[in-house]
């Protein structure tokens, strides 16, 4: 069986994380390394490693995943702007083999991304 993410020990409670949103289908929480005066990952609660991982019967979920992102970016007061970011392998910066969207804000960001 392989060793679980630290994302899904946050799903399960075995791991506290600074949670500002959740419902039956994903949680969102403060990053622990933010990358911008406010970072929040949004993960889904199906274990699904990657991009490349999605399956047609996901695109709901990952639906889902792009409506919520808005709403918690609204609750984090982030009116002037905001980015969502899917880090995709290793070589794109994915450090956790879970899908997860990045949502950056809280300061002017700059373009293209490093």
């Amino acid at each position: 069986m392989a060793e679980k993410t630290i994302f899904k020990k946050i799903i399960d409670g075995e791991i506290q994380a600074d949670v500002i949103y959740e419902d039956d289908q994903c949680l969102a929480f403060r990053d622990i390394r933010p990358q911008a005066p406010t970072h929040v990952l949004v993960i889904p609660k199906k274990e699904i490693p990657k991009l490349d991982d999605v399956l047609e019967e996901d695109a709901p979920l990952m639906g889902h995943l792009l409506v919520v992102a808005p709403k918690i970016a609204a609750q984090l007061g982030l009116h002037n702007g905001y980015r969502v970011v899917i880090n995709n392998g290793p070589d794109a910066g994915q450090e956790v083999m879970h899908i997860h969207l990045h949502i950056l804000g809280g300061r002017r960001l700059g373009w293209p991304p490093g």
